[in-house]
């Protein structure tokens, strides 16, 4: 199965400028670390360099004769070379901790913002984009791709910066000790960078399946483990099992044939190092050179072919953090679909009058779920909505709230288009009780009050016996300090449902949404609902959707929906006179009395 972040994010490589310029306006606010970092990388590498030139002057000073070497330099000279070794490693030491420390922090900072940025970014998608989003792909971008960049940042950038100054200054000091040796060795130098570049198409490809099959099983992990109850009670374990084997095989294949490609590269580096040693040793002999020259020459192709090595790695951290670059700006790229106009109409209060005006509305080109809906709901009015399932019935309350964008005609509130209105100040007056009521992990004080800590305890409990919450939590040992646990599975859908009736009421909406919020609970809990709902009721205007006809029979207007278009409205006893479609329904669920 292909990754589907394709048509979902639009994933499409960028090119490699407009990449490295869109990396730059995070790197740039961070330019001066940068830049102290970047001096002290080349102290630490000039300090690197200069130590195999002590070993060389070291060397060079022993004469060796048949009996045993004999020490040409004073000892004030050998103690002065010895303790220059030691402060040039104290000093390139304390380089790399500062240069570190100071990567780090800076790197941590770029991180925080590029999350931070890629959060609020996926905040401010509609409803109709969450539908289409898998999770697990969402999770996999924020957490783990942002970890790679922030690698890339403290880690990878800095290593090869390092690595590629030590090449190049390691290869002008062995020019200077020998041009004749240096220019033999090039040919070394040219095999390991053609080498390489074979290495890094490689592995780019390689890398980019890697990411692919990594979100593929993410999103397949998060989808079947928040629906493993219905996996286990349909008997779906084994195929489950074997589409989780070929997703699981699909990224082991990709990672192995990484390792191979590793495992061929460093090898084949590590041959060229000692075929590029034992040219050193023969020309050195055959050219006379002093025993301190061949040392110096030896200790610096350590030097040099070590961070030939090392560049491999960071080529494959780059990759990977290309690649999660990549589907990171991707995501950005993906606009929102609902958004505020330049200079919204910010609202502090609404009366409550909400008005549909031939309204049209398709989730998919051209499929109409609402054609051409009218009607008007004045002040503190309770409304209800009926119909059969996919009426369009919720989609009329998630218009009203802005989750999704209406294609034809106009909603107003309060006389205002909703267009106009700040989303936040629109939302904020809107309380929404649904069908399934979300619970997050914490306590039920935090799950009431959105862990907003005006609130007192009075007025939670005030609210809690408003709704008649109270019942429940006034029995447990905690109260409303008792634990919550992952989307309330330690509760009943009766009391979760009051504790969504509680959260609603604390944050003081005028205008109330109910979306089949009294649907699978108990009789019990069902008569203290509906005691709630009478008393919700004086809170402002209030929509209701709901299938049971007994709940709304009170409402001062009912909308009769089908197929998308109101075809009946009225009160209750006025539908049952006119003896058309709701009358049908009230039929159907009444008819044993």
């Amino acid at each position: 199965m292909n990754d589907d972040s394709e048509l979902l994010f639009g994933d499409k490589k960028i090119p490699f400028k407009v990449m490295m310029k869109r990396i730059g306006h995070y790197v740039i606010p961070e330019w001066k670390a940068f830049a102290l970092a970047f001096f002290l990388i080349l102290l630490n590498v000039g300090g690197d360099i200069l130590l195999p030139l002590i070993i060389k002057q070291f060397v060079d000073s022993i004469a060796v004769t048949e009996e045993a070497p004999i020490i040409m330099t004073s000892l004030s000279t050998i103690l002065g070379i010895s303790f220059g070794w030691l402060a040039l490693s104290i000093l390139s030491q304390t380089f790399i901790y500062f240069e570190s420390m100071i990567l780090q922090k800076a790197g941590q900072r770029i991180v925080y913002k590029l999350r931070m940025e890629v959060f609020t970014h996926i905040e401010n998608m509609s409803q109709n984009q969450f539908n289409m989003m898998p999770v697990g792909s969402l999770v996999t971008r924020v957490a783990n791709y942002t970890t790679s960049m922030s690698d890339l940042f403290t880690n990878v950038l800095v290593m090869l910066l390092r690595n590629i100054l030590t090449i190049i200054g390691v290869y002008i000091i062995m020019f200077i000790l020998s041009w004749q040796l240096s220019l033999i060795l090039l040919a070394f130098v040219a095999v390991v960078f053609v080498a390489s570049f074979i290495f890094r198409n490689i592995v780019t490809k390689l890398f980019r399946k890697e990411r692919q099959y990594t979100s593929d099983m993410n999103t397949f992990l998060n989808e079947n483990l928040s629906g493993m109850k219905i996996i286990q009670i349909f008997n779906q374990q084994k195929r489950k099992e074997n589409e989780f084997n070929v997703k699981n095989k699909q990224l082991r294949n990709t990672k192995f044939k990484v390792l191979m490609a590793f495992a061929i590269y460093r090898p084949f580096i590590t041959f060229v190092y000692f075929s590029a040693l034992a040219v050193t040793f023969f020309v050195g002999i055959k050219l006379n050179f002093t025993p301190g020259i061949i040392v110096a020459f030896y200790n610096y192709l350590n030097r040099f072919f070590n961070p030939v090595q090392n560049i491999a790695d960071q080529i494959n951290q780059i990759q990977k953090a290309a690649s999660s670059s990549e589907r990171l700006f991707n995501l950005l790229d993906v606009p929102p679909e609902v958004l505020d106009k330049p200079n919204p109409i910010v609202m502090d209060h609404f009366e409550g009058r909400i008005e549909f005006k031939n309204v049209w509305f398709a989730y998919e080109k051209d499929e109409w779920i609402l054609k051409d809906v009218s009607f008007v709901i004045e002040p503190r009015q309770t409304v209800a909505f009926v119909g059969a399932t996919g009426a369009g019935k919720t989609t009329i309350l998630s218009l009203i709230v802005r989750n999704f964008s209406i294609q034809k005609g106009q909603i107003l509130l309060d006389g205002i288009d909703i267009n106009d209105i700040e989303i936040h100040s629109l939302r904020k007056a809107v309380g929404q009780m649904l069908q399934d009521v979300f619970l997050f992990t914490g306590t039920i004080r935090n799950n009431i009050t959105l862990h907003d800590d005006e609130y007192s305890d009075e007025e939670i409990n005030k609210v809690c016996e408003y709704v008649n919450a109270d019942k429940f939590i006034n029995k447990l040992d905690n109260g409303l300090d008792t634990e919550v646990l992952e989307k309330g599975e330690n509760f009943s859908q009766g009391q979760r449902q009051l504790l969504s009736f509680a959260r609603t009421v604390l944050h003081k909406p005028q205008i109330l949404i109910l979306d089949e919020a009294t649907a699978n609970i108990d009789t019990e809990t069902e008569k203290l609902i509906q005691d709630s709902l009478e008393r919700i009721k004086n809170i402002g205007t209030m929509l209701v959707v709901a299938h049971r006809l007994s709940t709304i029979q009170n409402a001062d207007q009912i909308i009769v929906l089908n197929k998308g278009e109101v075809i009946e409205k009225g009160t209750h006893q006025s539908l049952l006179r006119q003896k058309g479609y709701y009358h049908k329904l009230y039929l159907l669920q009444f008819k044993n009395d």
